[in-house]
């Protein structure tokens, strides 16, 4: 364990090392990382993963993205991805592995979140279900007004619900990486692309942010530059460990 920690503390150049560090430092004190804990990590299906929300645009209806579930002691964690797989090994060897795409990341954040869910140092790692989304848009749009007041939200990630609830309150700007809503109109507001992404952190005062950031690889492209607010159960284990703010309304 302390070898593995000295190797990976002499890269701490990036966000994901900080954060693998964080995560060893925080089961070892649990005593997690020296048991042998089988991880099974699985893509769900649609109706597995969100029942039957309101509305059918979706990234997981559509077939664009999987959530991946990993269980550790009877404690789920979950990471949205567009690669997915099964995957089973130990705590310690999924935590010094290689990320090096977006299925290895899904595997390391699903176990992560199972992991912290196991020791209490995060919850709501489960994704909410059926009419769930569209009540936690709402949560979400009294929680900005009561924090933030009447700022201009740049929002990573198009999620309907959220987009349909925010954009009724605040000036809202979305930017997503599906080529098939890019340029088109969705819940009243135009999605853009990542040519607009520098425009869109220029212009808004709040950052309101997708966890999966986190597995595909860009998250660093949005933290440090304005506030940010994470949404959803993919980051809830790496924003218990990096201080990060984040809103999950329903999730369980």
């Amino acid at each position: 364990m302390q070898t593995l920690l000295r190797r990976l503390q002499k890269s701490m150049s990036t966000l994901y090392e900080t954060l693998r560090t964080k995560a060893l430092s925080a089961l070892k004190d649990h005593e997690l990382i020296h048991h042998r804990v089988k991880v099974k990590a699985r893509a769900l299906t649609t109706e597995e993963a969100i029942g039957n929300p309101e509305g059918d645009d979706f990234p997981l209806q559509k077939g664009k993205e999987r959530l991946m579930q990993a269980e550790i002691n009877g404690s789920v964690g979950q990471a949205f991805t567009d690669r997915y797989g099964d995957f089973e090994g130990r705590m310690d060897e999924i935590l010094s592995m290689p990320l090096e795409n977006n299925y290895r990341r899904a595997v390391f954040v699903a176990a992560l979140n199972a992991a912290l869910r196991a020791v209490g140092v995060s919850d709501r790692t489960i994704h909410c279900r059926d009419s769930e989304p569209g009540l936690c848009a709402r949560e979400l749009v009294d929680f900005l007004a009561r924090r933030y007041g009447g700022l201009k939200i740049g929002q990573v990630g198009y999620q309907p619900k959220i987009v349909e609830s925010v954009a009724t309150s605040f000036p809202l700007r979305v930017l997503d990486l599906d080529p098939d809503n890019i340029g088109t109109e969705k819940r009243g507001v135009t999605i853009e692309g990542g040519e607009s992404r520098d425009d869109v952190i220029g212009w808004a005062d709040l950052l309101l942010v997708t966890g999966t950031v986190l597995v595909n690889g860009t998250i660093e492209d949005f933290i440090g530059k304005k506030p940010v607010l994470f949404y959803g159960t993919t980051i809830a284990g790496a924003a218990s460990l990096m201080g990060w703010d984040r809103f999950c309304g329903q999730g369980k």
